[in-house]
C-alpha cells in the first residue's frame, strides 16, 4: 500500500516520502531532455513563442529554459540554475542543466535501495571538492595579452553557438570591447564592468560584417535644433548635465495673484532671466556640445543656438554615465557647481548620422575609453537578436579570461578525465558513500556522451575509446570534435574552455541535485479555484494515482 498523499484542505496540500524524491526527479529529467539537444556546435535550434507573440530562434539554454512556463517546483529550481548560471560566468547554461539532470538520474536507483539522501549528497559533495582538484590539475594558464590565444578561446566557447559560421568577427568584437572597458584594480587584478559600461546597438539593416565596437559610445539621438545646431564637431568640448535647463516648477501648488498687468511681466521675465542665466554660466566654459538628461526650454535652445553650440536633451542616465566615462567628463547637478575640470575633452568626433529611418549621435574617437557601444548590423530583427545573445557569451568569457586566465580543455575532455580520476578514487573510499560517489563518476559522461549524440556518431563506440584512452587519468586533452565527431587532441584543435565556467557549472549542477535529493515534502499552499455558490469542501485524501497525474511540463 502506497502512502496517500493527504489533501489537509482546499489550499493545502502535502506529499511526502519517496514519491517525492521521484517525482523531483522526473520533473528535472524533464527539463535536461528539452535542452540536451542544443549542447555542442552542431546542436539543433529551438523555436519559441514567446509571451507577446513574438518568435525566437536560438539554441542557447538559458534563453529556451526562461521561456518555459512550468509547474512543477524542481523543473522550476532547475530553470533557475541555467538563470544562475549565465548571470555568474555567461556560457555553459545547457551544460549545468544537462549536468545536473543526470546527477539526479543516477540517484534514483539509490533512492530505490532505501539510501539516505544525506549519504548521496555527503558522496556527491565529496566529488565535487576531487573534481575541483583535477580541473586544478590541468588548468592551463595562459597570457592575456596574448590576442591569439584569447581569441582562440572565445572562438571554441561561441563555436557552439549560432554565428560561429560567421568565423572570428563575435569573437573580435567580444575581446575588443571587454579589453577597452577594463579597469586595473592593482595587485594584477582587474574589473570588467559588462552591463554597465558595454551597450549593444542593435540596428536592422546592412550587413553582418558592418557591425563594429566604437571607441566612444552612440545612442538614439538627434540636437534639439537640427537646422540651428552643428551635427558634426570634431575635438568637442562636452558638457553633461543632470538637471533640467527650463523654469522650474513649483514643488507645491502655487497660486499667484497678480493686481497690475506689469506684474504678469516681470514674472515672465523672472523666468527669462532664470534660464539665461543658466546658460551664462554654461557658456562661459565654451562648450561645443552640452547634454543634459532632463528637460531642454525653446529660450535654453535659442540661447545656444546663437552661441554655436550643440544640445541633447532627454538622454538616459545609463547613456550618460557611458558618454562620461569615454569622454573624461563628469555629470554635474547644478550648472554653478561647473569647474574646468568636469568638461570632457577626450572624444575625438561627436556627428549625428542617420542610418534607417532614425537619427544617431556618435561620440567617438576617444582618446582612452573606459565604455563603448557594439553596433550590431544585420539582415533581420530575430537575426540580430540572437547575435546579441552570442555576443553576450563571448565577452563573458572574454571577461572571465581576463579575470582568471586559465584554460581547460573543451569537447568533453575534461569531464571525461575527472570522471576516470573519480572512478580510480572511489576504489580508496570505505563505507556505503562509495557507491553513490562512484554513480557521480559515472554522471560526469553525460557530457561528452551528449555531445557524440548531437554529432550524429555511434555513441557506444566513441564512448567506450574515449574511456579506454581517459583510463587512469591520462590523456586530459583528448576530446570530441563537436563538428565532425571525431576523437581528436584539443590542444591541437584549439577547443578550449574557461576555468571559471567549467568549475562554476560543477558547483552549480552538484550543489542543486544535492539540494532537491533533500527535499522529502512538498507542500502547496495554492488555492484551487472555487465553483461560485459552491460551500467549503471536507478534506479530502488523494492517492498515489491522482498525483501522478500531474503535468509536469506544458504540452
Amino acid at each position: 500500500m502506497h502512502a496517500p498523499v493527504l489533501v489537509l484542505s482546499d489550499s493545502l496540500k502535502r506529499e511526502s516520502g519517496s514519491k517525492v524524491h521521484h517525482g523531483n526527479i522526473q520533473a528535472s529529467k524533464a527539463v535536461a531532455d528539452i535542452i540536451r539537444t542544443t549542447l555542442g556546435p552542431r546542436s539543433m535550434l529551438k523555436m519559441l513563442l514567446d509571451a507577446s507573440g513574438g518568435i525566437v530562434v536560438t539554441n542557447d539554454g538559458n534563453a529556451i529554459l526562461r521561456e518555459l512556463d512550468v509547474a512543477h517546483p524542481a523543473a522550476k529550481s532547475m530553470i533557475e540554475l541555467s538563470r544562475t548560471q549565465d548571470e555568474e560566468v555567461g556560457d555553459g547554461t545547457t551544460s549545468v542543466i544537462v549536468l545536473a539532470g543526470e546527477m539526479l538520474h543516477v540517484a534514483e536507483a539509490f533512492i530505490e535501495k532505501n539510501y539516505h539522501p544525506t549519504v548521496i549528497c555527503r558522496a556527491y559533495i565529496k566529488a565535487l571538492e576531487d573534481s575541483i582538484a583535477v580541473l586544478d590539475k590541468i588548468a592551463m594558464s595562459i597570457d592575456i595579452n596574448d590576442r591569439s590565444s584569447v581569441l582562440g578561446l572565445v572562438k571554441s566557447c561561441i563555436g557552439t553557438k549560432f554565428t560561429s559560421q560567421f568565423g572570428d568577427l563575435i569573437a573580435d568584437l567580444a575581446i575588443d570591447a571587454t579589453t577597452t572597458v577594463g579597469v586595473d584594480l592593482g595587485q594584477g587584478l582587474r574589473e570588467v564592468d559588462i552591463k554597465k559600461y558595454i551597450k549593444v546597438e542593435k540596428v536592422p539593416g546592412g550587413q553582418f560584417e558592418d557591425s563594429e565596437v566604437l571607441k566612444g559610445v552612440m545612442f538614439n539621438k538627434d540636437v534639439v535644433a537640427p537646422g540651428k545646431m552643428k551635427r558634426k564637431i570634431v575635438n568637442p568640448r562636452i558638457i553633461l548635465l543632470d538637471c533640467p535647463l527650463e523654469y522650474k516648477k513649483g514643488e507645491n501648488q502655487t497660486n499667484a495673484e497678480l493686481v497690475r498687468e506689469e506684474d504678469w511681466e516681470v514674472l515672465l521675465k523672472l523666468e527669462e532671466e532664470y534660464i539665461e542665466n543658466i546658460c551664462v554660466q554654461i557658456l562661459k566654459f565654451k562648450p561645443d556640445l552640452v547634454i543634459t538628461e532632463k528637460g531642454l526650454s525653446d529660450l535654453a535652445c535659442h540661447y545656444f543656438s546663437k552661441a554655436g553650440v550643440s544640445a541633447i536633451r532627454r538622454l538616459r542616465k545609463t547613456d550618460n554615465n557611458r558618454i562620461a566615462k569615454a569622454c573624461g567628463a563628469v555629470i554635474v547637478n547644478r550648472p554653478d557647481e561647473l569647474q574646468e575640470s568636469d568638461i570632457g575633452t577626450g572624444a575625438g568626433l561627436f556627428e549625428v548620422k542617420k542610418i534607417g529611418d532614425d537619427f544617431f549621435s556618435f561620440i567617438v574617437d576617444c582618446k582612452e575609453p573606459k565604455a563603448c557601444t557594439v553596433l550590431l548590423r544585420g539582415p533581420s530583427k530575430d537575426f540580430i537578436n540572437e547575435v546579441e545573445r552570442n555576443l553576450q557569451d563571448a565577452m563573458s568569457v572574454a571577461r572571465n579570461i581576463i579575470k582568471n586566465p586559465k584554460l581547460v580543455p573543451g569537447g568533453g575532455a575534461t569531464e571525461l578525465t575527472v570522471s576516470a580520476t573519480l572512478k580510480q578514487k572511489s576504489a580508496t573510499i570505505e563505507g556505503i558513500e562509495k557507491w553513490p560517489y562512484e554513480a557521480a563518476a559515472i554522471a560526469f559522461e553525460a557530457i561528452p556522451r551528449t555531445l557524440a549524440q548531437n554529432c550524429g556518431v555511434n555513441v557506444i563506440r566513441t564512448m567506450t575509446a574515449l574511456q579506454g584512452k581517459h583510463a587512469n587519468g591520462e590523456n586530459a586533452w583528448t576530446g570530441i570534435d563537436g563538428n565532425t565527431g571525431a576523437i581528436a587532441d584539443m590542444k591541437e584543435s584549439k577547443i578550449w574552455d574557461s576555468y571559471n565556467v567549467k568549475a562554476q557549472t560543477f558547483k552549480t549542477a552538484i550543489e542543486a541535485a544535492c539540494m532537491l535529493l533533500r527535499i522529502d515534502d512538498i507542500v502547496s499552499g495554492i488555492k484551487k479555484k472555487q465553483a461560485p455558490g459552491s460551500g467549503p469542501s471536507k478534506p479530502t485524501i488523494e492517492t498515489e494515482g491522482d498525483a501522478d497525474n500531474e503535468q509536469i511540463l506544458p504540452d
